[in-house]
């Protein structure tokens, strides 16, 4: 199939010139070819596209105009709610849950003319940074399957770059949509706190989660994030505002713009990330961008105080999984030992870390010692990214500190783990949007990835800057 992007296959699906089976056929192929070496998926959904591809076939026969993602195959991460198909959250706690809703996200994209074909694997409850932590297995790296691809939502970045999907979503609580994209070589976008609803999307960290797309192109996650955006009076969060107006701001070029270069950045980075980051400056300075110095002291601090935030979040939001409401359930002889039983069972090592290293933050007497400063932490971040702002319009940092390791690497170091999300925690802290973008290779020629940050609601100002990235590294970066 020559049409490879989502907004071809669109225009051609809505032409008449293609049919969403053929479609859909096509990238059931690949699946079929390689979906066992890879692990993307938690379960593909091969009868339930076909249907839909049906449907959308008949709407255009009918002279009907399906949406702006007119047969168009996407892969859900498996945290998303899907009305009668599992979510597990790559858990076993949940198994073959299925919930009794779609997750808004997932409404749009069906009234877009999009077709679900599977729902992605992930670290479990979105708990991780390289997609080893599932249930059901490791994810590889599709560009070298001796390596992670990332994570949390590994799954997810790994259909794109396999070509098993034009689109996924996946969600991004500390940079689990730009970490995988930049390791897989994909385009990864967090948007806006607020930007997308997060109904239906199983919570970790609520004040931090958001839903974003994977793409291949900017211009197809510019589109896939219009459809799925927009105000949605169900999730209290949601900002009331319309959908996202992004691909206007594709062709603007960035004559002009101001690009901040952050001093104080922590260090981590490897020489070829930096080399390569190093690289996008001059490459928007060449298009006529003004490369501008700036200081974001706090950056440094995201780490230590997102590891005290969104774990006090997930033991509150975890503790609905009990063996009671939902999900499965260890028998024992009394109430409280089936709910020691069912969870010891049900999460795996990393949920219960995390839980138990939440649940004593918020404890008394070290409440005020640890999640309350933190939470003084997280403001002291937004003023100091809210004041280099002031200056410049986006700033350029590393997406990932390395390319992608080999599986094993760091699954018995948290810690070393941890360091995987330096660059992109900071903006979930703040809610400012942050998207990767592949600019060349490092080392063993695995991918990289250049983070865009931007203001919040500054959504279409990234989306300019990433665009002009894009076209560089298609014009020849290495």
């Amino acid at each position: 199939m020559d049409t490879t992007t989502a907004i071809e296959i669109a225009d051609a699906v809505r032409s008449g010139t293609l049919t969403a089976a053929d479609v859909v056929e096509s990238y059931l192929a690949e699946i079929d070819a390689r979906e066992t070496d890879i692990h993307a998926f938690n379960l593909v959904l091969a009868d339930v596209a076909r249907e839909r591809a049906a449907d959308v076939d008949a709407q255009v026969a009918a002279g009907a105009d399906p949406g702006p993602l007119a047969g168009v195959p996407v892969a859900l991460k498996d945290n998303l709610c899907t009305r009668g198909i599992p979510t597990t959250c790559s858990s076993k706690i949940l198994g073959d849950w299925k919930p009794p809703y779609d997750a808004t996200v997932v409404t749009r994209l069906r009234d877009a003319g999009a077709i679900v074909v599977g729902k992605t694997n992930l670290d479990e409850f979105a708990m991780g940074s390289s997609t080893e932590n599932s249930a059901f297995g490791p994810t590889r790296n599709p560009r070298d399957t001796s390596r992670v691809p990332g994570g949390s939502s590994g799954g997810s970045a790994a259909a794109v770059a396999a070509g098993f999907a034009p689109l996924s979503l996946g969600s991004d609580t500390g940079g689990s949509i730009r970490q995988p994209a930049a390791l897989c070589g994909t385009v990864g976008v967090k948007p806006t706190y607020g930007a997308v609803s997060r109904l239906g999307l199983i919570a970790f960290g609520s004040s931090l989660d958001q839903i974003g797309p994977f793409a291949t192109t900017v211009e197809d996650a510019a589109l896939a994030l219009e459809v799925i955006s927009g105000h949605d009076p169900s999730d209290s969060t949601s900002i009331e505002q319309p959908s996202l107006d992004l691909r206007v701001a594709l062709d603007q070029g960035v004559d002009g713009l101001r690009i901040g270069r952050i001093t104080d950045l922590p260090s981590g980075a490897s020489p070829d990330v930096e080399a390569r980051l190093d690289a996008a400056f001059d490459a928007l300075a060449a298009a006529g961008a003004k490369i501008v110095d700036v200081e974001v002291p706090a950056f440094g601090y995201g780490l230590t105080a997102y590891y005290l935030i969104a774990p006090a979040e997930a033991s509150s939001n975890l503790a609905r999984f009990d063996g009671v409401r939902f999900g499965s359930r260890v028998n024992a002889p009394d109430t409280n030992q089936m709910y020691m039983a069912t969870r010891t069972e049900g999460f795996g090592d990393e949920v219960k870390r995390r839980i138990m290293l939440g649940t004593y933050a918020l404890s008394a007497g070290y409440y005020d010692a640890y999640y309350g400063r933190a939470q003084k932490v997280r403001r002291l971040i937004a003023r100091d990214f809210a004041t280099a702002y002031a200056d410049v319009d986006v700033l350029l940092t590393p997406a990932s500190p390395t390319v992608a390791f080999e599986i094993g690497d760091k699954a018995s170091d948290p810690l070393a783990m941890y360091l995987c999300d330096t660059y992109t925690i900071p903006s979930n802290l703040s809610g400012d949007p942050g998207m990767s973008v592949p600019f060349g290779t490092g080392d063993g020629g695995m991918p990289i990835g250049v983070q865009v940050l931007a203001p919040a609601l500054e959504d279409a100002t990234m989306f300019r800057a990433a665009a002009e990235l894009e076209r560089a590294a298609d014009g020849g970066a290495s």
